[in-house]
C-alpha cells in the first residue's frame, strides 16, 4: 500500500474514499461487514488479508465461532483452499488471546 500511495497518490486517495464509503454505509453492522470481508478474502485464499482483519472483526464483536463459520462458508463456493490457508490463522489468533479451547 505504501508504494501504491507514493506512486499513485490520487488513485490511492480515490481508492481510500471508496473503502471509507463502504465502511460507513448503513446496510450491515460493522461486525457483519468484517465477517463478510473475511469470508470473501478466505474464498480467495488471501490469508494476509484475513489475518489483518481478525483484530478488526474481534473489536467489532465477532467471536471465534463466528469467524470460523465465515471461513467455512467459503467451502461450497471456492473449495478447500481458503479453509486450509485461512482457518489456521484465525484459530491461532483467537486461541492466542484466550488460550486453546478444551475439547
Amino acid at each position: 500500500m505504501e508504494l501504491f500511495q507514493r506512486e499513485a497518490p490520487e488513485v490511492a486517495k480515490a481508492f481510500n474514499g471508496l473503502i471509507m464509503s463502504i465502511v460507513t454505509s448503513k446496510g450491515l453492522d460493522p461486525k457483519t461487514k468484517q465477517l463478510v470481508y473475511i469470508a470473501m478474502k478466505a474464498a480467495m485464499g488471501d490469508s494476509p488479508a484475513v489475518k489483518a482483519h481478525l483484530p478488526m472483526a474481534k473489536q467489532a464483536g465477532a467471536t471465534r465461532e463466528e469467524v470460523i463459520d465465515a471461513i467455512l462458508m467459503t467451502l461450497t463456493v471456492a473449495g478447500i483452499r481458503g479453509v486450509v490457508t485461512c482457518l489456521p490463522e484465525a484459530v491461532r489468533f483467537f486461541d492466542s488471546e484466550t488460550g486453546p479451547r478444551q475439547t
